[in-house]
């Protein structure tokens, strides 16, 4: 990732356009619009009392930054997030520690609840360990649960992780995952909006879910409750554009009831832990191959391709080929009959589908 091109008197001013009364992220970025830069739109200010003020915040804040070692990724400079200027409030700067060049690699966003299961943290684990095994940087919230689980699958397979705070970048939190926060620092990427040596407050967590989102080419949801803050995430990411994912869990457990819902509402469904690499658009080496083979009486039907590439895909009954293939009831069942009958598709009488063995 490129660095910072502005002189540092121009990032005090742009930063001081912030702190600017009445200055939001969107009156930020309208500024930056106008006149071509942060910088020239906070010197176009005419309130001096105003300027001054902010300019003097301004230069604490650079000055804490520059002692936590934390870099300042400004909006319109090339080391800003580019996906996070999808958001209609993007962050007028973002502080950062650790290795900047994480941000342009793949992402995918791994989230869940706080008080996840043992199964729930191995799922976590293994999905954040597959998806850096193909070069992709994880991102999540650094909270208790599926979020720690992830960075640590992550890192646990010598790949980048991404951990986005609701505090400052410089405090771990919660305060016990010090570790990991160093750990992340080191070997990934921790960035925040709120500046250095602050704890998070009331709302900063739904400001960091965005943040997430925007990250997050694709969003992976595992164990979240019916009020949980991934569901919020998901939420954005939708309304972002972005491709979103679910575990699903029994339909009586607590943990579950969101990333259930999710399912029902149309999100991706994972049945097992590599599907996570066909919903992200990643070829497996399995796959690969897969495609590389020969195939017999190719079929033109598209239909009937949505449902045999399901189950070569790992869907095993009919309820799994549905959701993968994306048919309605009717095209479903026209195309399982015409399959049957072609015998390229084994249907049993409970359920279950296979390609069949045509020796």
């Amino acid at each position: 990732m490129k660095t910072r091109h502005s002189p540092e008197s121009d990032l005090r001013d742009a930063i001081a356009f912030s702190l600017l009364p009445r200055v939001g992220c969107g009156a930020f970025r309208a500024g930056v619009e106008r006149y071509g830069s942060a910088a020239a739109a906070f010197r176009a200010a005419t309130n001096e009392a105003d300027r001054l003020e902010a300019h003097e915040q301004a230069a604490q804040l650079i000055a804490n930054s520059e002692a936590a070692s934390a870099a300042i990724l400004l909006q319109g400079e090339p080391d800003y997030p580019e996906p996070l200027l999808d958001l209609p409030d993007a962050p007028a700067f973002l502080y950062a520690l650790g290795d900047r060049g994480l941000a342009g690699r793949r992402r995918v966003g791994i989230v869940g609840t706080r008080h996840s299961s043992q199964g729930g943290d191995r799922i976590a684990h293994e999905m954040a360990a597959l998806l850096v095994g193909h070069g992709v940087v994880v991102v999540s919230g650094m909270a208790f649960g599926i979020d720690a689980a992830a960075h640590r699958g992550a890192l646990d397979a010598g790949g980048g992780t991404i951990a986005v705070l609701g505090g400052g970048v410089d405090v771990p939190y919660p305060p016990t995952h010090r570790t990991l926060h160093t750990r992340i620092m080191n070997e990934g990427l921790v960035l925040a909006e709120a500046p250095v040596r602050s704890h998070p407050i009331r709302g900063a967590f739904p400001r960091r879910n965005r943040i997430i989102a925007a990250l997050s080419e694709t969003l992976i949801v595992i164990e979240a409750g019916e009020r949980s803050g991934a569901l919020i995430t998901s939420r954005l990411a939708l309304d972002l554009g972005r491709t979103v994912a679910a575990v699903p869990g029994p339909i009586d457990s607590p943990r579950h009831v969101g990333s259930n819902r999710l399912l029902s509402e149309g999100a991706a469904f994972i049945s097992r832990i590599e599907d996570v690499l066909s919903i992200a658009g990643i070829e497996s080496e399995a796959s690969r191959h897969s495609s590389q083979a020969p195939t017999s009486e190719p079929d033109d039907n598209p239909w009937h391709s949505a449902i045999l590439n399901a189950v070569r895909a790992g869907a095993s009954d009919l309820e799994d080929v549905a959701r993968s293939a994306k048919l309605s009831p009717r095209e479903l069942a026209t195309a399982l009959s015409t399959l049957e009958l072609a015998g390229k598709l084994l249907v049993t009488p409970s359920g279950g589908v296979a390609i069949a063995d045509r020796g």
